[in-house]
């Protein structure tokens, strides 16, 4: 069975032989249609060895069945979403989701795995911890939510991971008294953790490609920054610390790998979405009765596994 491709070829069943020497089993091009179905027949066009790259990107909250394409392994990046902020005058940041990916996962082309996409952590008396994102199971990968506080003064402690690498999401702030919220953390990288809110400080800049947390400036009444989010398509920048600054632009942590940064929360009602996406925690709010929800987490599938791996080789949509 011959394979040839030629430059420029038409798509039809009769393509005409090239006049120079283009014929040749490497050259870019297309193959005819009866050459395509002739290969589909035989069972040897696409297969696992051969078939193309592809992506596949879950964002929005939920249980999802992603069913694996001709391929025999895939690599998986999982974020979990950021935890709520607590309620009213000194109340404590939400803390950010972490990061986890895993390489060459093996799969059977036509098979369904199960994806979740973790929820928001919830706004409240006691801000609400975010929900998990994991591909098959949470002992395969996953990207944990960021934590509860323990009360309503307190921040929660950064969400986890498990996978081949990646990075745990950055503590809330706690709130540093005089009625003034806590900084939400930033979510986890994929070579280190995410920053922590600040409290009575600037938040903490980002490692490894996660995001940073949100500055707390501290003085009575005084509302705090939220944690920056992190992007899904591989490694990049650090995101930086919120700054110790009553400026609501610069009091967000920064999105780390081309994350969000984190959300002012001024001019949220309550129950707000206030963290960034992916994964970042809440600031809260100082010296009112208003909480606020964080960033939504996320899934990103690469294809095939064994050429695409994260943190950085053939990340990119492709």
């Amino acid at each position: 069975m011959t394979s040839k491709r030629y430059v420029g070829n038409f798509i039809t069943d009769n393509p005409p032989e090239p006049t120079e020497n283009y014929s040749n089993s490497a050259a870019s091009g297309v193959w005819s249609l009866a050459e395509a179905l002739r290969y589909t027949k035989a069972g040897v066009w696409p297969n696992a060895a051969n078939s193309p790259p592809g992506q596949q990107a879950y964002t929005a909250a939920g249980t999802y069945s992603f069913t694996a394409p001709a391929t025999s392994s895939v690599s998986v990046v999982c974020i979990g979403s950021g935890a709520g902020s607590s309620i009213g005058a000194g109340a404590g940041g939400g803390a950010g989701g972490g990061l986890g990916y895993k390489n060459d996962l093996s799969v059977t082309g036509g098979n369904t795995y199960t994806v979740v996409v973790g929820a928001r952590g919830a706004n409240g008396t006691v801000g609400g911890a975010g929900g998990d994102s994991y591909f098959v199971d949470t002992s395969t990968v996953k990207g944990g939510g960021g934590q509860a506080p323990g009360s309503s003064s307190q921040g929660g402690v950064g969400g986890t991971y498990t996978g081949d690498g990646g990075g745990n999401g950055g503590n809330g702030g706690n709130s540093p008294g005089s009625n003034a919220g806590g900084g939400g953390g930033g979510a986890g990288g994929y070579a280190g953790n995410g920053g922590n809110g600040g409290s009575n400080s600037a938040g903490a800049n980002g490692s490894g490609g996660a995001a940073g947390g949100g500055g707390s400036p501290g003085q009575p009444n005084q509302i705090a920054g939220s944690g920056g989010g992190v992007g899904i398509l591989g490694q990049g920048s650090n995101g930086s610390g919120g700054q110790y600054s009553n400026d609501e632009t610069d009091k967000q942590g920064g999105g780390g790998s081309g994350g969000d940064n984190g959300i002012s929360i001024v001019s949220l009602s309550d129950g707000g979405n206030a963290g960034a996406n992916y994964g970042g925690g809440a600031g809260a709010q100082g010296g009112d009765g208003f909480s606020y929800k964080g960033g939504v987490g996320a899934v990103r599938i690469l294809w095939p596994g064994n050429a695409r791996q994260f943190p950085s080789t053939r990340t990119a949509d492709e």
